[in-house]
C-alpha cells in the first residue's frame, strides 16, 4: 500500500491511497464467498457458480462493492495511523481507479483534529475564593434534618393557610364546559409550593374543610397545552382535608433522635465541620475552574463544526437518559416545553463548543509536558467505577469497562494531571 497525504483545508485533509492489483483481486475473492449464495445461475446449483460465470453473467463489477469496502476497511486505519492522522468524522471515500488488473487507487478526505496554539499556560494568576461556614449555614442544614423527621398531621379545624397541605378535589371548566385534564381528587397541595396555576393556590387560603370555593385563574401564554394557553378558566374546589407539618424542636432529644450525638451542640459542631470540608472542596474545584479557563482563553484553536455537532449529540443524549429517570424522554420534553429540539441544540452550542475547546487545549498541555497515565493508574480507576455499580462481580465489571470505556478513562487521568500541573505552576493573587 502507498498513501500520500495533502492538507486540503485547515481542518481537512485528504489521503490518495493505492493498493496493489492482487490485494484488491483478492478482495474481490472474499466478496464473491461471502455473495456467491445469492445468485441463480443456470445449470449450477445455488451457491455453487463459478465467479467467473457470474462477472459473464452479471458484469466484472458485479462484486466490486464489497471488495471496496473490504479494502477500505483494512487500509484506511492503516493509512491514518502510519500517517499520525487524528480524524474527527468519517472519511469521504471517492475511487480514482479501479479494475482487476490495475492498482486499486481511491481518496479519502477526512476532517482531523485542529492544532491548539497554547498561550502562556504555565504563570496563570488567578484568585483563591473562601467560602466561609456561616451560622445560616448550619441552619440550613439543621432544618433539613427537622422537615425529614417531620409528622404530617391532620388539622381538625381551622382554616387552610400558607404552608398547610390541603387535601382537595377540582375540576376546572372553560365558559362552563370542563376540559379534559382539569379534574382531580383527594389532591395533596402544598400551599406556597406555586405547583399549580399562577394565583390558584392563593384562592384556596381561608377555605374551611367541606367548603366549595371558586377559584378563578388565567392559563400562563407559555402553558404546554395548546389548547388552554391564555384561556381563563373557572375551578370547582373543595376542601376534603387539612394537614399541617409537625416539626419537632431543636434540642438535645432531636440530636439522638437524628444522629449519633448527645447534644445538639455537638451535632452543629458535626455539621459545621463537614460543611467546611465541602467548603474547601468547592473552593478548590472553583479555583482549578479559573485556571482552566485562562489556559483556554490564551490558547487559539479552529474548531471542526463536526466537532461541535457531535458534542451537542452527546449532550441530547445525556439528556434524555436523565429524562428517563423522571419517566419522559427528550421527545416528550419537547413537546410539554413547547420548543423544537432545534431551540434546545442551539442552546446547548456554546458549551459544547467551549467544552470542545477546553479538551483540545488540555490535550494540548498534556502533549507538550509529556503528561501520560500509566497502565496501573487506568486499571485502578476502572476498579473504582466497578465497585461504584455494586456489583458482586467486580473484576468482571472491571474487565468490561476496561474493554468499553478505556479511552474515555484515560482521557480523564490525564486531565486530570493537567490540571494539577497548571494549578502546581499557577500564582495566587489578592
Amino acid at each position: 500500500m502507498n498513501c500520500t497525504v495533502e492538507r486540503i483545508e485547515t481542518n481537512v485533509v485528504k489521503l490518495e491511497i493505492t493498493v496493489p492489483a492482487e490485494k484488491f483481486r483478492d478482495a474481490i475473492k472474499k466478496s464473491y464467498s461471502k455473495n456467491v449464495n445469492r445468485f441463480n445461475v443456470p445449470g449450477f446449483r445455488k451457491g455453487k457458480a463459478p465467479m467467473a460465470i457470474i462477472e459473464k453473467m452479471y458484469g466484472e463489477s458485479v462484486f466490486y462493492e464489497d471488495a471496496i469496502n473490504i479494502v477500505c476497511e483494512e487500509t484506511y486505519p492503516q493509512a491514518i495511523k502510519e500517517n499520525n492522522i487524528s480524524p474527527v468524522d468519517y472519511p469521504e471515500i471517492d475511487i480514482v481507479e479501479i479494475g482487476k488488473e490495475v492498482d486499486f487507487k481511491y481518496t479519502a478526505k477526512v476532517v482531523v483534529k485542529p492544532e491548539v496554539k497554547l498561550g502562556d499556560y504555565k504563570n496563570i494568576e488567578a484568585k483563591e475564593i473562601e467560602y466561609p461556614v456561616t451560622e445560616e449555614d448550619v441552619e440550613v442544614q439543621l432544618n433539613a434534618m427537622r422537615e425529614k423527621s417531620a409528622r404530617i398531621i391532620n388539622k381538625e379545624d381551622g382554616e387552610v393557610a400558607e404552608g398547610d397541605i390541603a387535601v382537595i378535589d377540582f375540576e376546572g371548566f372553560i365558559d362552563g364546559v370542563a376540559f379534559e385534564g382539569g379534574k382531580g381528587e383527594n389532591y395533596d397541595l402544598k400551599i406556597g409550593s406555586n405547583t399549580f396555576i399562577p394565583g390558584f393556590e392563593a384562592q384556596i387560603i381561608g377555605a374551611k374543610i367541606g367548603e366549595t370555593v371558586d377559584v378563578d385563574v388565567t392559563f400562563p401564554e407559555d402553558y404546554h397545552a395548546e389548547e388552554l394557553k391564555g384561556k381563563p378558566a373557572l375551578f370547582k374546589v373543595t376542601v376534603k382535608g387539612i394537614k399541617v407539618k409537625e416539626l419537632p424542636a431543636l434540642d438535645d432529644e432531636f440530636a439522638k433522635d437524628a444522629s449519633e450525638f448527645d447534644t445538639l451542640e455537638e451535632l452543629k459542631s458535626d455539621i459545621r465541620k463537614k460543611q467546611e470540608e465541602s467548603n474547601k472542596a468547592r473552593a478548590k474545584r472553583d479555583f482549578e475552574d479559573e485556571v482552566v479557563k485562562k489556559a483556554v482563553e490564551s490558547s487559539e484553536v479552529e474548531i471542526p463544526e463536526v466537532m461541535i455537532e457531535k458534542e451537542i449529540e452527546f449532550m441530547v443524549r445525556d439528556l434524555d437518559y436523565r429524562l428517563r429517570y423522571q419517566g419522559l424522554t427528550v421527545e416528550k420534553y419537547v413537546e410539554l416545553m413547547g420548543i423544537t429540539m432545534d431551540t434546545i441544540k442551539n442552546d446547548f452550542k456554546e458549551v459544547a463548543a467551549n467544552k470542545v475547546k477546553t479538551n483540545l487545549v488540555l490535550e494540548a498541555i498534556a502533549k507538550a509536558e509529556n503528561i501520560t497515565v500509566s497502565e496501573e493508574d487506568v486499571e485502578k480507576r476502572a476498579e473504582e467505577i466497578a465497585n461504584i455499580y455494586g456489583s458482586k462481580d467486580v473484576e468482571k465489571v472491571k474487565e468490561t469497562i476496561l474493554r468499553t470505556e478505556r479511552p474515555i478513562i484515560e482521557e480523564e487521568l490525564v486531565n486530570n494531571k493537567v490540571i494539577e500541573f497548571l494549578v502546581n505552576n499557577s500564582k495566587i493573587v489578592a
